[in-house]
């Protein structure tokens, strides 16, 4: 099974958000429509800016708790050397 571990910002250096999911398009879908999650839709947290995959979901699971107490200037150096323009990944997605 594929999953995804993605993060989510607000804003070029805004607020961010990581997560893990089975199906990043409706996940996606779900956060841009307010209905992802509460902190998601409290602080218009909707742009994906990073996202990686994995083969199983157990993994992924790791890889996101890791990223979470991940200190958030290695979080956006994580995001800028990958998406240096912060650009919106989900526009493909869905």
């Amino acid at each position: 099974m594929t999953a995804f571990v993605y993060i989510l910002a607000s804003r070029r250096n805004g607020t961010l958000y990581v997560g893990v999911t089975t199906d990043i398009a409706k996940r996606m879908t779900d956060h841009k429509a307010g209905i992802g999650s509460a902190f998601t839709s409290k602080y218009a947290v909707h742009r994906l800016v990073h996202l990686e995959i994995f083969d199983d979901l157990e993994s992924a699971r790791s890889r996101e708790h890791s990223l979470k107490r991940w200190r958030r200037a290695w979080k956006l150096e994580l995001i800028e050397k990958n998406n240096p323009q912060w650009q919106d990944l989900s526009e493909g997605l869905i």
